[in-house]
């Protein structure tokens, strides 16, 4: 039994915006050679992916059927320093500052209250593990998304 795409869900559950941005989305995605697992442990009876770039983490997907059928990305970062003080446009920066994950001690990490990142030059605190959440990104915070995967994957590269 072939396991259902992502591709398919979003379909299902999608329409107008949110269906283009999320399928443009994961074409980029694919299109820069992630591979797509779903998940495991608490996340294996929800519409969830981790997404890998070689032998990290670059982001997750939740397709949030339980609400009003978001869809959320996170990014990891997993400890790394690679979105400390790259070099990115000012509008993109207040876009991903606008888009930091704080802490909602839900226990996933090891720092139960986040802890303090620099994310572009600019200082967090209770930042979770996953540095950014996006929740049904318009075109805009899609494109610095994007940006933000393309950061992560250089980071990857350079461990």
């Amino acid at each position: 039994m072939t396991e259902t795409k992502i591709e398919a869900y979003i379909k299902k559950m999608f329409i107008g915006n949110d269906l283009q941005n999320a399928l443009e989305f994961v074409a980029f995605l694919r299109e820069n050679g992630m591979i797509f697992e779903r998940g495991t442990g608490y996340w294996a009876d929800k519409l969830y992916w981790m997404i890998k770039y070689h032998n990290g983490y670059v982001c997750f997907i939740l397709i949030d059927n339980e609400k009003i059928n978001d869809w959320i990305i996170w990014s990891d970062d997993s400890g790394s320093e690679c979105f400390t003080d790259f070099s990115i446009n000012e509008h993109m920066k207040k876009i991903a500052w606008e888009n930091v994950d704080f802490c909602g001690n839900c226990g996933s990490c090891e720092h139960s209250g986040g802890t303090s990142k620099i994310i572009f030059g600019k200082n967090f605190d209770k930042v979770c593990i996953t540095t950014f959440k996006f929740i049904n990104p318009n075109d805009e915070n899609l494109n610095c998304l994007k940006e933000l995967v393309q950061i992560r994957m250089k980071g990857i590269l350079n461990e």
